[in-house]
């Protein structure tokens, strides 16, 4: 999901390019102002922690673009490409070393887990909103 910061600064384009160039398949996109429940359930794991009404209300301040992406080892290798939370330890190359400002508005949520991904793809997205397509030039 591309957060409200990275939206505002125009960097959607860039955040897919990457993501369609590294050979992953877009097979979901919305454009949304999250309610603050459905932020809060985004970040249900965080709940009761100090930073967690911070959370909510930055991701519920301004448009997201949520995506889903299918691909060869898309969620280890999406978190590489995503980079560290603190942007200030993200390597150069990654999105948030790119283009992230300071852990409050680092761009950029990617799933750390399948598991995660499969909750938060169905907080997001209903099953008839994601393509299912083959694209034969990508895989062997």
């Amino acid at each position: 999901m591309i957060k409200p910061d990275g939206v505002h600064r125009g960097l959607v384009g860039d955040v897919i390019k990457r993501f369609e160039q590294r050979g992953y398949k877009l097979v979901g996109i919305k454009v949304l102002v999250p309610s603050r429940e459905l932020a809060a359930k985004h970040y249900a794991e965080h709940d009761g922690k100090p930073f967690f009404p911070k959370l909510v209300d930055f991701l519920s301040s301004g448009a997201v673009v949520a995506m889903v992406f299918e691909g060869k080892d898309i969620v280890r290798t999406g978190r590489t490409m995503v980079g560290a939370t603190n942007p200030l330890a993200s390597s150069p190359g990654t999105l948030r070393g790119d283009y992230g400002i300071d852990v409050g508005r680092n761009v950029i949520h990617g799933s750390d887990s399948v598991e995660s991904a499969m909750r938060e793809i169905a907080l997001w997205f209903k099953a008839d909103e994601l393509a299912d397509y083959t694209p034969a030039w990508i895989y062997e």
